[in-house]
């Protein structure tokens, strides 16, 4: 039997993560719901019939389990997730607190499984939403014709920033159908976020936003720092999933035929491109969804090996607790 640990289960990716362990069949006995700074006698569901008791994260014994994965934020992730690898406990991490270690792997089930050995501390990270979903329709492609230059336009939904920002889109919709003020409804976006796009996803580093420079480290450190990034990310008036426009350009002669029948191939993605009217994936398609769906496949002839191609997914499931729940399997050696 083994023993698991899902810390942050208050939140989305946590919730979504204990749907997937429970769906795979793993047992309510063998999981451990833990939160920080959770009231006593807290429970969350898991699957139809049990609901497990939330644990105290600051008072939780790691000796109890085998692996945890912390989908929390980074700031949790740096105090606690040592205190698991002080009790040889396998960790998974969600929040990037780790990206900048060298002895930590960062990993997308199916595109970089191998690096999962490079951990020397038991400790291997999950990239972030939008990383994944460019990179997993891409994996096979990559390894024939050698990616050298991605450039991207994500589209992101309100639940990037969890439950209060996507609490601010209902809230803002509602109050303009009834021609209301937005005046105290502005607190988690800098701009009204209903009907609008916001280009700023995150703080700004520099001339990026946190979620530009996310996807460019990121894809740099799964696939190799010599990939060219660009990325532009902008928030849009959605709950759950994250849109993207894709330009990859390779090293060597490429046909979106044949691209397409990998991504075909690829576990974890769906193609549904046909060129008429609704022939594509939008984002209220995939919630709920566990796959990252493709669509608009094309050469891109203003580069001299280029394609593009449309994506969408479930932020919350596919981008990361799928990911995550996928990772940590890999992690244990189970299939």
């Amino acid at each position: 039997m083994t023993n698991i640990a899902v810390v942050g289960v208050t939140e989305s990716v946590g919730r979504e993560i204990l749907t997937f362990l429970e769906e795979d069949g793993f047992k309510a006995k063998e999981i451990y719901a833990v939160e920080n700074k959770t009231p006593l006698g807290t429970q969350v569901s898991y699957g139809e019939d049990a609901d497990l008791d939330v644990y105290n994260l600051e008072d939780f014994d790691f000796s109890k389990v085998d692996v945890a994965i912390f989908a929390t934020t980074a700031a949790i992730s740096k105090k606690y997730v040592s205190r698991a690898l002080d009790k040889k406990v396998k960790v998974v991490d969600c929040s990037g607190a780790f990206f900048a270690n060298q002895d930590v792997p960062l990993i997308i089930a199916g595109v970089n499984d191998e690096k999962i050995s490079e951990s020397n501390k038991g400790l291997v990270s999950v990239p972030a939403s939008a990383t994944t979903q460019i990179l997993l329709p891409l994996c096979a492609a990559h390894k024939a014709f050698k990616i050298k230059r991605i450039v991207t336009s994500t589209y992101t939904s309100t639940s990037y920033y969890g439950h209060e920002a996507m609490d601010e889109l209902f809230t803002q919709t509602r109050k303009i159908y009834a021609n209301d003020t937005l005046a105290n409804d502005e607190n988690v976006f800098h701009k009204q976020i209903a009907f609008n796009v916001i280009p700023q996803v995150g703080d700004f580093i520099g001339d990026e936003t946190q979620s530009e420079w996310e996807i460019n480290a990121e894809i740099k450190k799964v696939l190799g720092s010599d990939i060219k990034v660009h990325a532009n990310c902008a928030f849009v008036p959605s709950f759950v999933g994250i849109a993207q426009y894709i330009n990859v350009e390779f090293a060597e002669d490429v046909d979106v035929d044949e691209v397409k029948k990998m991504m075909e191939k690829t576990a974890g993605v769906s193609v549904f491109d046909k060129n008429v009217n609704g022939g594509y994936f939008c984002m209220t398609d995939v919630q709920g969804e566990n796959d990252v769906y493709v669509s608009r496949l094309r050469q891109d002839i203003s580069v001299e090996n280029g394609i593009s191609f449309w994506s969408v997914a479930d932020n919350l499931r596919v981008g990361v607790a799928k990911n995550a729940y996928l990772v940590m399997k890999k992690f244990l050696n189970k299939k």
